[in-house]
């Protein structure tokens, strides 16, 4: 998401909330507003670590790939005729 646009999003966000506070006060938005920001922060990170388990699948992956090119190449030069 580009620089511009989060900037966007924030400023509504801040103006929706400055609004809300300003015709029935910011208590009763509390709990709501809490639980947005909960479910954000946990649906970030669990991106994160799916991202990083993904990485490492890869990694893993091409270790594997390169120890069946080493096992083809050291049979192709030193195994049975």
């Amino acid at each position: 998401m580009s620089l511009s646009r989060r900037a966007w999003i924030v400023a509504a966000s801040v103006g929706a909330v400055e609004a809300l506070k300003d015709q029935v006060g910011l208590c009763r938005w509390n709990y709501p507003l809490r639980c947005v920001a909960q479910h954000t922060k946990n649906n970030i990170r669990s991106y994160s670590q799916a991202k990083k388990l993904s990485s490492s699948l890869i990694a893993n992956k091409a270790e594997q790939s390169e120890e069946s090119l080493r096992t083809v190449m050291y049979l192709s030069c030193w195994g049975p005729n």
